[in-house]
């Protein structure tokens, strides 16, 4: 029999490939299925205008769910950002690279509760730095939809500059490259 070492609860023996990481207010962590609560209401409204639009449940799950899965895929894949103080999930945070993205991406989605609070930058910072850290990535960009001042703003708070010459998933999104970072 294999013998696993014990999970926190609501968490799958698969989340146990999730490198969990910390910042001041947040620990970054594998979703639970408790987290679908809060990330339902992200993509099922109209705060994902800038990601293609709202979608059904169905669609919301798989994009969830595949955050989740991309890690068994490439060791790589998006964290719940939760507040230390309550583990509520106020931020979702990642680094993917699905099949229709030239290059892999930084991404992050904050809950209505979440905004405004400084918490998708404090958990991208940290991404940024596992990412270029320990995972060993040499290069990373963000795609944005021009419309998102929000989104645009905190790409160059990271110290992301504007790369028109890279490819991009959608002929109208702006390529964010962020620098890479070392120790």
């Amino acid at each position: 029999m294999i013998q696993r070492p014990p999970l926190p609860d609501g968490m799958a023996p698969a989340a146990a490939a999730v490198p969990a990481l910390e910042t001041e207010r947040l620990v970054l962590r594998a979703h639970t299925r408790a987290d679908w609560e809060d990330y339902r209401p992200v993509l099922m409204s109209d705060r994902a205008e800038y990601m293609d639009g709202k979608l059904d449940h169905t669609g919301a799950w798989a994009c969830f769910a595949s955050e989740l899965a991309s890690w068994l895929l490439d060791d790589i894949g998006y964290w719940t950002a939760a507040r230390k103080t309550d583990n509520k999930a106020v931020a979702f945070v990642g680094i993917m690279h699905p099949s229709v993205y030239p290059e892999t991406e930084l991404g992050w989605l904050t809950t209505e509760e979440g905004e405004g609070h400084g918490y998708a930058h404090e958990a991208a910072n940290a991404a940024l730095d596992w990412a270029f850290g320990p995972r060993g990535l040499t290069t990373l960009v963000s795609y944005i939809d021009p419309r998102n001042a929000r989104s645009i703003a905190l790409a160059e708070r990271l110290g992301a500059t504007r790369d028109e010459d890279a490819d991009r998933p959608e002929a109208n999104d702006l390529v964010y490259r962020h620098p890479r970072r070392t120790a």
